[in-house]
């Protein structure tokens, strides 16, 4: 499913279940020893995954621990991210050399329950957006879609910049007809290449229940 959001170059992996056969490394199993079962479980799958997706790049196995801001600390020369949500794992990975970031997020297609929540992680510049979405394609949770999109609009920011990125800070505008979305900066962007970027751009896709939200930035 993850691979019709992100092609090659990028190297994917995902399950549907997790993976008992999931070995973890003595590090990883550590980071987890005191968490309940299905963390431990949801844990050590997701790491499968990486290095399943690892291994298409060539890479061998190793322990994937979280570094500053829990994100990934991934091999040299490697870029990529890792979800995971009730019933779907997922990792993308790619050299540095073919892409400068990924960001990666599923949640189920279900809205969020919460309305005090939905305030805080939507604009309302985006909330204005949703009556028109529902009626049009009423099968989409489209708070739920933007909650998504914003986490991986972090996941990309976060290892160019090493700074939090709040759910205000970055504004959403959907486009159901190509199932993309533009997430514009509010705060100055890290700077690629010397050029400073002032927007995420990804693609989403709603199948077997969930939503999955990707952005990948090419090198130039």
């Amino acid at each position: 499913m993850i691979d019709r959001l992100l092609p090659a170059p990028i190297a994917t992996a995902e399950a549907f279940h997790d993976d008992p056969l999931s070995a973890m490394f003595p590090e990883e199993r550590e980071l987890v020893a005191r968490a309940v079962p299905q963390r431990q479980k949801e844990f050590g799958t997701v790491r499968g995954c990486a290095r399943d997706a690892l291994a298409q790049l060539g890479i061998a196995p190793a322990p994937i621990l979280p570094g500053p801001g829990r994100a990934p600390r991934w091999p040299a020369g490697v870029v990529g991210a890792m979800t995971h949500c009730n019933g779907y794992r997922a990792a993308a990975v790619a050299r540095s050399t073919q892409m400068v970031t990924i960001g990666l997020d599923a949640e189920p297609n279900e809205p969020v329950a919460d309305p005090g929540v939905v305030d805080l992680v939507t604009r309302p510049e985006e909330r204005a957006q949703f009556p028109r979405l529902s009626a049009a394609y009423p099968e989409v949770c489209w708070d739920r879609l933007v909650f998504s999109a914003k986490e991986s609009v972090y996941k990309a920011w976060y290892p160019l910049t090493g700074r939090w990125l709040d759910f205000e800070e970055a504004s959403l505008t959907l486009d159901p007809a190509t199932a993309t979305f533009t997430a514009r900066l509010l705060v100055p962007g890290p700077v690629v290449a010397g050029t400073q970027l002032t927007e995420f751009t990804g693609r989403w896709l709603i199948d077997k229940g969930l939503v999955v939200t990707a952005i990948a930035v090419p090198v130039e």
